[in-house]
Formats: structure tokens, sequence, C-alpha cells
């Protein structure tokens, strides 16, 4: 199969066009406001409701989360399951080389001076290191664009986009990153992914119909 980049996109754009969009404005709110403005900011919105959520929105981007919905979807089709669980492997090893060579602090070292401004949920572990990309953004964001690359309804892109913008504003939320640390790691996933989908599908091993079959699916 002969994609381009182009293709990939194209077959994405009812992820891509909101996210590029949405990473516009993203951009622009970074340049007119600072790293202490965007994270107070964010910081200062807190409620029973959303902290009971929180924790469970974040834990859509564990990788756990990936593994188990690979499995699932192997039991029908082990090419699918294989970009997804691809995807999330390769975008998961790129953020923790990039987190340990930046080594970034976050919130709650970097703002050290300022605890008792700052609100964190009860029962949340909090850490202090490695902030620089959210892991946890890169791995929703690559499964968004590998779902929505998979599903046969493209308009399916939406809704996978704003799951994966809950994820990553449920990290800023619980005071596990900042805005910056979000924007990177949507990015990566995003970027990654796309040029990941691009590789296997110009492999012609990939194109065998046994990669077309499931541990429920048997074809012929």
């Amino acid at each position: 199969m002969n994609l381009s980049i182009k293709d990939i996109l194209y077959r994405v754009r009812f992820f891509f066009i909101p996210y590029l969009i949405l990473l516009s404005l993203c951009l622009i709110v970074k340049l007119l406001y600072s790293r202490a403005d965007i994270y107070f900011t964010i910081n200062s919105f807190h409620n029973t409701f959303t902290d009971t959520i929180a924790p469970y929105i974040t834990d859509i981007g564990e990788g756990l989360t990936i593994v188990i919905l690979s499995i699932v979807i192997a039991l029908f089709n082990y090419r699918k399951a294989f970009i997804l669980a691809g995807s999330y492997a390769i975008t998961a090893i790129l953020a923790q080389i990039i987190k340990h060579i930046i080594n970034a602090p976050r919130p709650k070292l970097y703002f050290a001076s300022e605890l008792k401004r700052m609100y964190f949920v009860k029962g949340v572990e909090i850490y202090s290191y490695n902030s620089f990309p959210s892991g946890h953004t890169v791995t929703a964001f690559s499964a968004a664009v590998a779902l929505t690359y998979l599903a046969k309804n493209k308009s399916w892109g939406v809704l996978y986009l704003l799951i994966a913008i809950l994820v990553g504003y449920s990290r800023m939320y619980l005071s596990e990153h900042f805005f910056e640390d979000v924007i990177g790691g949507s990015a990566l996933g995003v970027i990654v992914t796309v040029f990941w989908i691009y590789f296997l599908e110009r492999r012609k091993f990939f194109q065998g119909d046994g990669w077309n079959k499931g541990l429920l699916v048997k074809r012929n």
C-alpha cells in the first residue's frame, strides 16, 4: 500500500484539522501568558465532582488501557491491534527518553516555595521530576490518531480528540504537568503515530492476508 503522509492525514482529518486549530490556540495562549499564570489559573478551578473524576480520566492515558484495548482488538484483527500497540510502544519509549534527558521539574517542585498556594487533589500521588513531556498525553493523542485511522467512520476522530484533550487537561488539573508538557506531549503523540502508520502501511509484509485475521476471526 503506497500511502503518503498526505493520505494518512486525510484519513484522520476529523481529528487532525480540529487538533491543528486547538494547537494553534494553545501556542497563542503560551505566547501571551507565563507558565505561572497558566498553571495557577487552571489550578484555581476545582470542585468535588471534577476532583473525583479527574483521576479516572487521567487513567485513560495509562499504558495498561492501550494494552487491554489492543488485546481486545487482536481478537478480531491483528493488523489493527499491531498498529495501535506499536504506536503506543514507540511513543512511550520516546517520551521516556525525552523525559530523562530534559529532566524538567514538575509543578510541585517548580513552585516549591509556593506550595501553600497550590491545590492538590486528595489521594493522588504527586511526582516531582521528569515533567516534559506528559506521558499520559502522549499516549492519549497517539491512540486517538491510531483509532481514527482504523475507524470505518472517520468522524469518530472528533470524539477521540475530545477524550485525548480531557486526558491532557486532567494532567494539569491534578498538578502533575504544565501546559507546555501537555502541548509537547500531544504533538509528539500525533507526529510519531502518523509516521509509524506511514512506515507500517508501506511494508510488504504488512499487507498479507494473515494480518486481517484475529484470534476469533479466521479467514480463508
